[in-house]
């Protein structure tokens, strides 16, 4: 395909978007009928519609409309490139510019240049020390990352293998078990250090949020609403012990028995828990606003009515969860959430009722420290 092509080929994905189709549903429809496609091509009409998801609104108003086409040129325009040199109707690329969307568009205003909701800037504002840079990072693609397996090997063999295929890496600052792939991750899933669980695709952030934890070996540790277990695993590579997953909904696990037998971790997945433990970690469902590089349609489909509702389920998580705690345990709350509305204001109500309960940490991770979002407070009934 012809880069006019991939942008045409982006131009109707976008427009099955916009009429409410999830992106990789509306990606996996043009792919099964476009056969002509090499993985290079299928590669770039992703990132051409997930660039666009991410700075909508800047792109909009580059492009002067919120149709596919419109997206794309408002995309081209905001890169610098020279729409007429795609949209000439050639090679199956878009059909020339008319003289309507040659005059439409201009420079985004600070909100749109921030590509967020209206809405949602002043709750930003309350939460963050300063609204634009996080919000421009963003709008950026996010970097891939890799958690070191300390069960299975270090940092230097982890690299030495990955740089054997062609995957190069760095380490990063957030955490001593994190590398960021520098070259080749689309290569990672088929590693010989991944298929041995070496290393694993874990943000840096999510790593430094178990790094905080005060694990030590023979706790008896309960990852409460574990998904699809990747903090599970980082705190059995941490505990080299066992670790207990469960999570309201099963299936969110199917595929931890295989993931935690190729990283040589113990975990056991469990229906209710049993007893007390020392550590309990709710990762609770939240709006993930930290990780909207990754998922940016959830920035769009965020409501104040569901920013309430789940406002409503974490603190519910949270007085489940407290139930299982030994006396002198700690419950670490986690989102990947840079709303206040999320974070400090959940953890506050749930200290309402509990005088004697106690703040040990809190920490919150921004993306602009190079990983995603997260926020964490440790709470024990003793600090």
């Amino acid at each position: 395909m012809t880069p006019a092509a991939r942008c045409q080929a982006a131009i109707e994905v976008l427009d099955r978007v916009t009429t409410g189709i999830a992106a990789e549903q509306a990606l996996t429809n043009w792919a099964r009928g476009a056969r002509f496609a090499g993985s290079k091509d299928r590669a770039a009409v992703r990132d051409h519609v997930y660039t666009v998801i991410r700075c909508q609104r800047s792109c909009a108003a580059h492009g002067g409309g919120e149709a596919g086409r419109a997206l794309i040129l408002g995309l081209l325009r905001a890169e610098g490139a020279d729409p007429a040199d795609v949209f000439t109707g050639e090679g199956y690329g878009p059909e020339p510019l008319t003289d309507a969307e040659l005059s439409a568009g201009r420079t985004p205003d600070s909100a749109e240049a921030m590509d967020m909701p209206d809405w949602l800037l002043p709750r930003l504002k309350a939460s963050l020390p300063e609204v634009e840079p996080t919000a421009l990072a963003l709008r950026e693609r996010a970097p891939v990352f890799l958690r070191v397996n300390r069960l299975r090997g270090t940092v230097d063999v982890a690299q030495e293998s990955l740089l054997a295929e062609g995957i190069a890496t760095q380490p990063h600052a957030l955490s001593p078990s994190a590398l960021e792939v520098t070259e080749g991750a689309r290569r990672v899933h088929l590693s010989r250090a991944y298929a041995e669980g070496l290393v694993e695709l874990q943000d840096a952030a999510s790593q430094a949020v178990v790094d905080q934890l005060p694990l030590r070996a023979g706790m008896r540790v309960l990852d409460y609403c574990a998904g699809g277990g990747g903090k599970a695993l980082a705190m059995a590579a941490r505990l080299s012990g066992p670790v207990e997953a469960h999570d309201a909904d099963p299936r969110r696990m199917s595929d931890l028995p295989k993931r935690a037998e190729r990283a040589g971790a113990q975990i056991a997945r469990i229906d209710r828990p049993g007893g007390l433990y020392d550590l309990i970690l709710c990762d609770a469902p939240c709006s993930g606003s930290g990780a909207w590089r990754r998922s940016p349609e959830g920035k769009w489909a965020l409501t104040e009515a569901r920013l309430q509702e789940l406002q409503d389920i974490q603190l519910g998580i949270l007085r489940e969860a407290s139930a299982y705690l030994t006396t002198d345990g700690h419950l670490a709350y986690v989102t990947c959430s840079i709303l206040s509305d999320e974070n400090d204001t959940v953890i506050d109500r749930f200290l309402a009722d509990r005088p004697d309960w106690r703040v040990a940490d809190r920490r919150q991770f921004l993306p602009v420290e190079g990983g995603d979002g997260f926020f964490l407070a440790l709470m024990s009934a003793d600090a």
